[in-house]
């Protein structure tokens, strides 16, 4: 008997649980298909969105001869004996090529179909579940339309789970199938927004009760079937870059919900490094010299973290994230090293004012070295006016103070050392 996901899959786009932003209508992705000008295409999103599904829909709209690949375990033959179809009666009218985690094929692999995208003979439909700027050849984006996929609403979700529950009962069960509405609810929310999951999950939920006189879903039930929940989460994909991003940014933002969140996701995927070095980047380019402290503060929790190892190094980084997020923020002195490179980028160098050049050592009076420097602390205040970045970029402004209390206090006091 074929599994719960396979007999629920939709043959039509109207029944594609989500992607309305792509498939809804007047979009581009639903217009293409239903003008059956099919060009290459890459879809792109998490498991279980859907991709392979409008894959066959499109296939079925066409005359072109389809051929299915994964790229986990195709190979360059699998693509040759294609190749070899071109032009014989079996693909008079072209081929249509579904190619599975492409992201899997390396570029030898992948320059292998231009010659034949490209002149129009093969119709290249790519999915991948991580960024296909990443991972897939330039020569190929160039040439195909990307499509985002993504995650299933849990509503969605459960309109599906209750179209798949009228199947079983006439292809699995033969008979009712009673449920809560709670129940579903709950698988769908544990799928984390893969169709494909949720149905393996009510699959189970259908066969724990199989031999009862009623089969029943409930709560007891959806959990005893969903033992763990859907998050995933890859170290080297684009999830990984996407949630340090997003961790950042909320603490950036002084948003303390959302930066403990996107930490809870990074320690349950154990990744201790990436959070720390994080951590520390933040204290420093994000917070700054509106709170000094807080790297140092930030370096110790990292230590202990490290020392403590996972899971209670939760307790010391949860400790430096909801410090950082409520802690008064500039990025004056990010500001003030970009700058300063950026000049070097550009060539804005000079030559180092020659009483500030090394002078320890014989000679170096004869060159000019050192002679005119004046040493501050033989002054008032140990400041005395004189001149140290090159002679091209004498007025150059690299820090500016932000609007912090700290800063303004530091700037006031600079302020009054220049005064004459």
């Amino acid at each position: 008997m074929k599994p719960l996901a396979d007999l629920i899959r939709p043959k039509k786009l109207d029944e594609v649980l989500g992607q309305s932003h792509i498939l809804g209508d007047n979009k581009l992705l639903k217009n293409i298909i239903e003008s059956k000008h099919i060009p290459n295409m890459i879809f792109y999103g998490p498991p279980g969105t859907g991709k392979t599904t409008v894959a066959n829909i499109i296939a079925d709209s066409t005359n072109k001869k389809l051929y299915k690949l994964n790229a986990t375990n195709a190979s360059i033959k699998d693509i040759k004996l294609i190749i070899d179809e071109l032009d014989t009666f079996l693909a008079k009218d072209g081929i249509l090529l579904y190619l599975d985690e492409i992201q899997n094929f390396n570029k030898k692999q992948q320059q292998s179909l231009l010659k034949f995208i490209e002149n129009g003979q093969i119709t290249l439909i790519s999915s991948t579940t991580e960024n296909p700027y990443f991972t897939i050849f330039n020569a190929i984006i160039s040439r195909s339309t990307i499509f985002e996929f993504k995650k299933i609403s849990n509503s969605e979700i459960v309109k599906g789970l209750k179209r798949a529950i009228k199947i079983a009962e006439t292809d699995i069960a033969d008979r009712e199938i009673k449920y809560s509405d709670k129940a579903l609810e709950y698988i769908a929310n544990m799928s984390n927004g893969d169709v494909r999951r949720s149905l393996n999950d009510l699959e189970s939920a259908i066969y724990y009760s199989f031999n009862k006189e009623i089969i029943s879903i409930d709560i007891d039930v959806a959990k005893e079937c969903t033992q763990t929940s859907g998050f995933n989460y890859d170290k080297f994909g684009d999830n990984h870059y996407d949630t340090l991003s997003a961790f950042q940014k909320s603490i950036r933002g002084s948003d303390i919900q959302a930066s403990i969140h996107y930490l809870a996701r990074l320690i349950k995927a154990g990744d201790l490094i990436s959070i720390c070095r994080r951590l520390l980047v933040i204290a420093a380019e994000d917070i700054g010299l509106a709170y000094p402290n807080a790297l140092t503060i930030t370096n110790s929790a990292v230590e202990a973290a490290y020392k403590l190892g996972l899971p209670e190094a939760r307790i010391p980084l949860a400790e430096a994230v909801v410090l950082l997020a409520s802690s008064p923020k500039s990025n004056s002195s990010y500001i003030a090293i970009n700058t300063a490179l950026d000049d070097l980028d550009k060539g804005n160098i000079g030559d180092i004012p020659d009483h500030l050049k090394d002078s320890h050592y014989k000679g170096s009076k004869d060159m000019g070295r050192g002679i005119e420097y004046i040493y501050p602390h033989n002054f008032k205040n140990h400041y005395v006016e004189q001149n140290y970045l090159p002679g091209n970029l004498k007025n150059k402004k690299y820090y500016e103070p932000a609007n912090n209390k700290l800063e303004k206090k530091y700037d006031e006091y600079q302020k009054k050392l220049r005064e004459k």
